[in-house]
């Protein structure tokens, strides 16, 4: 039984395909927010859907019941979607959407390959971020795990022999290597204290680097202004802690220590042994962002 469904029979112009599977580490929601700014420049229609039955694990990722006054009028289940739309300037787009799934990665690669071939995709970009030891006062790094040394160099890459573990992506990556289409994974580093909250600047950049390499004209007139917003108050609660200052300062002078003429990043993507606190002001903005959402 084919694990992928066919919505509709659309003829499409050498697609770049955009994944956003929703499960793995994406500090920040950079990749999250990325996707949904993709979503909502456009309309988007299902042309794969997958069989979450044999992908998902409804325990996990229980669907969502809609009651009205006692009465059981709905029940949402988790979908893996394969969705087509344009961007701004006209160029076809595939966005792959949903929770990432449980089961069966292996087969879901093939079966994705295989639709990406069928429908023409030239290339393959995943959206995530990780957290990193930056300051937020610089512009947000994006690196790249890729299919071949060019395309990291492209972007830029963290240098060595690291063995983390692994997201659907990479089985993604490795599938369309094996299928001959280009895919590589950008990778927003996003500050360790901001992590754990929405990080636009993140996103912004994620898009700046997808739009450059996937030939795509993407507005992100939106997400600049809440960067700005963000900016501001992080400004605003940090300059209320001399230590939290002088953590800031001190990532500040690392970052700009580093070479700015290559695309090698030269530390690891979380120094835990020497990382600087930020529990406090990670503390302090969810406790902003809890207000500001009970105000709304």
């Amino acid at each position: 039984m084919s694990l992928a469904r066919r919505e509709l029979d659309v003829t499409l112009d050498r697609p770049l395909l955009v994944m956003g599977l929703e499960g793995w580490v994406d500090a920040g929601l950079a990749g999250g927010n990325a996707l949904a700014a993709l979503l909502g420049s456009t309309r988007t229609e299902p042309i794969f859907t997958f069989d979450a039955d044999q992908l998902v694990d409804q325990r996990s990722r229980r669907p969502t019941q809609k009651i009205v006054d006692g009465v059981l009028e709905s029940v949402t289940w988790p979908e893996i979607q394969l969705r087509y739309g344009a961007d701004n300037a006209g160029n076809d787009i595939l966005l792959l959407v949903g929770p990432e799934p449980d089961y069966r990665w292996r087969e879901f690669t093939k079966e994705l390959v295989r639709v990406s071939g069928e429908l023409g995709v030239r290339m393959a970009i995943g959206l995530g971020g990780f957290p990193a030891p930056m300051p937020h006062t610089r512009p947000t790094r994006i690196i790249a795990t890729a299919i071949d040394q060019v395309l990291a160099n492209d972007v830029g890459f963290i240098p060595g022999v690291r063995e983390v573990p692994a997201g659907i992506h990479a089985s993604l990556l490795k599938g369309f290597e094996e299928g001959g289409i280009q895919a590589l994974s950008l990778w927003a580093m996003v500050p360790h204290y901001v992590s754990g909250m929405p990080y636009p600047q993140a996103s912004v950049r994620l898009l700046d680097q997808l739009s450059r390499l996937g030939g795509l004209t993407v507005d992100v007139t939106e997400l600049r202004a809440a960067a700005d917003v963000t900016r501001e108050r992080i400004d605003g609660l940090i300059a209320q802690n001399p230590e939290h200052v002088a953590m800031v300062a001190g990532l500040e002078q690392q970052h700009d220590s580093e070479s700015t003429s290559s695309n090698i990043i030269d530390h690891p993507p979380l120094d835990v042994d020497n990382l600087p606190s930020g529990d406090e002001i990670a503390a302090e903005l969810q406790r902003f962002l809890r207000e500001e959402g009970q105000q709304g």
